[in-house]
């Protein structure tokens, strides 16, 4: 489990605030007291969202900037500049992302190249950001958001989307064994399906919960600080298991 668990980490960062899982994780954790550090290329919304958090809870600090990670120098300045304004930051959730890839050779790979570079390449580069911030305190905690549709090989819209969030989780067990003697944690969250801009127009989804529920959820899986959980882990942890080693015609037709 974490090192860091005991601990309370104060000032918060989280990519892709201004919508779906990011902002709701914002609510949660302000709820919580944290001061968070709120990213996302939509300005006016995280104004907006600043302000709703603020007027509920007064006593936090809520600072915004606009970010899009996959303008990797930008990344690195954003973070930082984050660090100054609260003083530190303690924990990084890297949840910007995109859902919008298609089936591989129906013509639309500039989709699926967006959604690869801002899945994967967007996260490497908020980790870079992140770890250049935490490996001289020897302190801090790493989330990546990743997803249960990572657990195997997925079909049509999903095949780009579920290899880059097996790339993240690939990403996140790298980073936890080469920081393993450190004070650095490491966490990778695997989202089942939980309603957000990226699903909302998808009307059939098995086990599926609303934000609140499910940005509940993951903010008490995140304070916990586990390598890895799946989210909502009811029914998640079982199905994710099952996913491994189900026949891939069975796991398919979960997409």
């Amino acid at each position: 489990m974490g090192k860091g668990k005991g601990t309370t980490r104060r000032n918060i960062l989280i990519t892709g605030a201004s919508s779906g899982l990011g902002r709701g994780m914002a609510r949660e954790f302000a709820s919580r007291g944290r001061n968070l550090a709120l990213a996302a290329r939509r300005t006016e919304r995280l104004e907006e969202l600043r302000d709703e958090l603020l007027a509920a809870h007064p006593q936090i600090t809520v600072a915004i900037r606009s970010l899009d990670v996959d303008v990797h120098d930008d990344v690195f300045r954003v973070f930082r500049e984050f660090d100054d304004e609260l003083g530190g930051l303690d924990r990084v959730v890297v949840n910007a992302g995109l859902g919008k890839g298609q089936p591989l050779g129906t013509g639309y790979f500039h989709a699926n190249v967006a959604t690869a570079r801002t899945n994967f390449l967007g996260a490497l580069a908020q980790s870079e950001a992140a770890l250049e911030l935490f490996r001289p305190r020897n302190a801090g905690h790493l989330v990546l958001i990743s997803s249960v549709s990572a657990m195997r090989g997925m079909p049509r819209n999903l095949t780009t989307y579920a290899a880059s969030k097996a790339a993240v989780g690939a990403l996140g067990e790298g980073m936890r064994a080469d920081l393993a003697q450190t004070g650095i944690d490491v966490s990778t969250i695997f989202p089942g399906f939980i309603r957000s801009e990226i699903n909302e127009k998808v009307k059939k989804v098995p086990f599926i919960v609303d934000t609140e529920t499910g940005c509940r959820a993951l903010a008490a899986a995140i304070e916990k600080e586990p390598n890895k959980a799946y989210v909502p882990a009811w029914p998640w942890t079982p199905v994710a298991y099952a996913m491994k080693v189900l026949p891939l015609s069975v796991v398919a037709k979960m997409a």
